[in-house]
Order: C-alpha cells, then structure tokens, then sequence
C-alpha cells in the first residue's frame, strides 16, 4: 500500500501545447509523462486568456463561477475611466477595492488550504494580475506568494525580500526569457522546498507562452526555450526524487491554454469605428467620446457603452456580414441561442457571469498548419506580430492543455482520453490531502476518475442566413468544449 500524499507540487508552463512535449523538445517532461498519467484531452476554459485561466485553476470553476472574464475588461463597477487591465497590480487592486476584496468571486484552493491549517507558497514569474489571482487573498491566508516583477506586485513584498537577500538581484528582462526561468527554478529548489516546506508548491514559467508570441511557435529560438525550461523542471523532479519523502510527493505539471499561430491582421477597432461605432482605444486607456469598448487577440468582448440594443444589433449583423468572423455569443436567451439571432449563447461556455459582456466574436481560425508544421493558424486583432501565437479562442489547439499528474492515485504510462481540463486541478490538490473541495469548485479530483471513458459529446448549432455556427460539447455537465467550428458549410 502506497504512503498518503503529503506535499502536492504543481509546475505550470504558460501556454504549453501538449503536441510540443516530445523526446527531442521536452525529454524531462517526457520521462515524467511515462511514469504518470497524462491526461491528453484536458482542455482550458473561454476566454482561453493566461488571467481567465489562471483564475480558474485557482477556483477549480469557469469564469460563470470566478468573474474573471477577460484578460481586460469593462467593470464600470470598478471605473468607468478605463478597462480592467487583469495584468497589472493597480488594476487589480481597483477591482479588489471596489469588490471589498471579492474580485475573483469563489473560493480558491488557496483559501480551503488557509481553512484546513495548510500553507501554500507560490513562485511567480508572470504578471503581477496572474500572480494576484492565483491566491487573492495570500495575505489573509498567510500564504507566500513570490514575483519575478518585486516585492511591490505581491501581497507579500517578504517573500521578494527575503528571496533577493539570499539569491540576489532579481534578473532582467530579456526574451527569451531564460534568467527567470533559472532564478525562479533556484527559488522554488532551494528556497521553497527546501527551507520553507510547503504542503503546496506552485510555480509558474511564463515561458514558453512569451516565445510563442513573439518568437512564434516552432522557430528555434522557442524550440530553444522548450529545451531550457524542460531542463528546469529536470531541477524540480530531481529536487524532490532527492527527498526521503519523495513517495508522498503529487506532482502536476500543466498548461493553462495552448496557442495557436497568426496568419492576417484584422483592426478591429478602426472598422467598427469607421462603421460609425467609435471604439475605445486600449493603448490610450481613455473611454471619454468612446461609443462601445472591444478588446482584442484572436477574439474580443464588446460592450455598449449607453446600452443601446439597436447598436448591439447593428454591430451584431455586421459581424457576421464579415468572412473574418469565425463566431459570435451572446447573453442567453435559452439554452443554445444567445440574444442575438444568429449567436450562440454565452452560457454554453460558461461565460454567463453577471459581469459578462453584450457580445463576443471569434476570429476566423482552422487547424491548417503554419509555417512550422503545428497545426492552428488563425486571425488577430493585433497585440503580437502577425506569424505569432495567439490564444483567447475556441481552436482545437488553443484549448488543448499539457496535464500530466503523478504520485499515489495515479498509475505510471497511462494516457487517459477521459474529460479532464484545469478546473480539475484544485480539486486534485485538494483531494490528495484529504480536504474536502469548496462548493464553487465545478471540477473534480482526477484521483477519483474511472476508466477512461472520452464522454458524451453534444453538438450544438445556431444559424442566421450564411452565418452558421457549431459547438461541441464533452461531459456535458461541465460544458467541457471539445471544438468550435463557424461558418459550418
């Protein structure tokens, strides 16, 4: 009989598709697949953004349940002067502020850790908004949650303090990234496990999500990436294969969405702006003379500024007049269609929060392969060179994430086919330890998962004119989504 599980260590590489993991890419990863089990179907949530995900891993629930819906958002709540920005510390904040600190609105693992007496210790090398809501409320919990950005983007500037003290200057930025990778990896090494000692270990490689942007997906600079924090996580596994309780070690290595390449530039605000719908420019962050607000990538959310619904309709038919258009959803008005005829409805998605947004579009994508061989290639609206990653959609390969779990409960060389995604992952945590999930967490322990049944899929369409759209569904329950397809000939 195997020993209780004692210690859970969860790495996390933004942005890692699981198609990359492979011997000559990620040969650590690799080995660690083969004696684990590797869910291969696990999917992110929409918007499949770093902030909405991240928010969601804490959770163990979609946005419906956290409110977290964007990487940026409008939150007239909060202020009515600009977008919620969700990277930056201030915006956040702002949002905690005028929450009264309930800006992620459901219980984190963080928080039944806190409940149960547990401690949680958090590497960050992301945004200050992503290492924010991965714990919200670290300090109340008296958690240690470390930034790569100081000691003034945490809730606790100690763990910054303490930890430039003994490893010195926090790097500088470069790109690739791979001085964070390494100070970060040390951090977790030999400070973290072994001078702090968590029951719960988080770390967060920002990599290789920032090459896939900007180096794009299959070039060698980012294949050089894959191999440099591969190497990291070969630091991590060894660090605790060294320990005498190693056997009570889980260890989860993830993703929280994938990516998928660009091939064409769509301004999106200019073309709704020249359709007489001026657009708030979020580089300008001003809403003053702004008619609606959109935010962009490979999709975007839309919100009427004076609430007009004949300009949401307007703009409604106009998008889906363009071939650029790949999907539309909107506010429900039953259980497949969304307001606007021709839309899906947001809550198949688990979009239907109270501070969803009037519309959402998708960019036209598909699974043709890039220039690099990988499949998904897609539209953006800007915000990374055209050639680069882009994530926030529906795409197969955008929803598709790395999750690989092992230690007791879990049996060496499986690959699962069976429903599992990142809202599992704080009820995994949590069910190793033997405490019970929060009653907001829609996920479930993976320990606990029989057979490896895929699922029943539900298909679901909508249609207006040519415009035509299908979803598809797996475990139906929690809206898991297996892929999108618009404009279905």
């Amino acid at each position: 009989m195997s020993e209780s599980t004692t210690r859970v260590v969860l790495v996390l590489f933004d942005g890692l598709r699981p198609d990359m993991v492979t011997p000559e890419l990620m040969p650590n990863l690799t080995r660690f697949a083969s004696g684990g089990t590797w869910f291969r179907e696990a999917r992110s949530v929409f918007p499949s953004m770093t902030r909405v995900a991240t928010t969601s891993i804490a959770t163990g629930a979609p946005p419906v349940v956290h409110g977290v819906v964007g990487n940026a958002f409008y939150f007239p709540q909060v202020t009515t002067a600009h977008l919620i920005d969700t990277s930056l510390g201030a915006d956040v904040a702002l949002a905690e502020q005028a929450t009264s600190g309930r800006f992620v609105t459901a219980e984190t693992f963080g928080d039944r850790l806190a409940a149960a007496g547990k401690r949680l210790a958090v590497v960050h090398t992301g945004s200050a908004g992503s290492a924010h809501v991965i714990n919200p409320r670290a300090g109340a919990n008296g958690h240690w949650t470390f930034s790569i950005f100081g000691a003034e983007h945490t809730q606790t500037p100690e763990a910054v303090i303490e930890t430039v003290g003994r490893f010195g200057p926090l790097p500088l930025r470069s790109l690739p990234r791979f001085e964070e990778i390494d100070y970060a990896t040390t951090v977790l090494v030999d400070h973290v496990l072994h001078t702090i000692d968590p029951d719960v270990a988080l770390i967060w490689f920002n990599e290789p999500d920032t090459s896939y942007h900007y180096k794009f997906l299959g070039a060698p600079e980012t294949q050089a990436v894959l191999r440099h924090v591969d190497a990291a996580f070969g630091r991590i596994v060894e660090a605790i294969a060294a320990r005498p309780d190693a056997d009570r070690f889980l260890v989860m290595a993830t993703s929280d969405h994938g990516q998928i390449s660009s091939d064409g530039l769509v301004d999106m605000v200019e073309l709704l702006s020249a359709e007489g719908h001026t657009a708030y420019k979020a580089a300008e962050r001003r809403l003053d003379g702004a008619k609606i607000t959109i935010t962009g990538g490979n999709m975007g959310e839309i919100r009427i500024l004076d609430g007009d619904a004949r300009r949401r309709q307007a703009i409604a038919d106009w998008l889906m007049d363009q071939p650029f258009i790949g999907g539309l959803f909107s506010p429900a008005r039953n259980d497949v269609e969304g307001e606007v005829e021709g839309s899906l409805s947001l809550a198949l998605v688990s979009l239907d929060h109270e501070r969803q947004p009037y519309l959402v579009f998708m960019l036209h994508s598909s699974d043709t392969h890039d220039r690099y061989g990988f499949p998904g290639l897609g539209l953006i609206t800007g915000g990374v060179p055209v050639g680069g990653g882009m994530h926030g959609g529906l795409n197969r390969y955008e929803l598709n994430t790395t999750l690989i779990v092992t230690g007791n409960g879990f049996a060496p060389g499986i690959v699962s086919s069976a429903p599992a995604g990142i809202i599992d992952i704080a009820p995994t945590i949590l069910g190793a330890l033997g405490i019970p999930p929060a009653a907001t967490m829609c996920g479930r322990d993976l320990a606990n998962l029989h057979g490896d049944a895929p699922g029943q899929s539900l298909m679901l369409e909508t249609e207006k004119g040519s415009f035509r759209q299908r979803l598809v569904l797996n475990d139906a329950s929690a809206r898991r989504i297996i892929a999108f397809g618009g404009r279905v000939s």
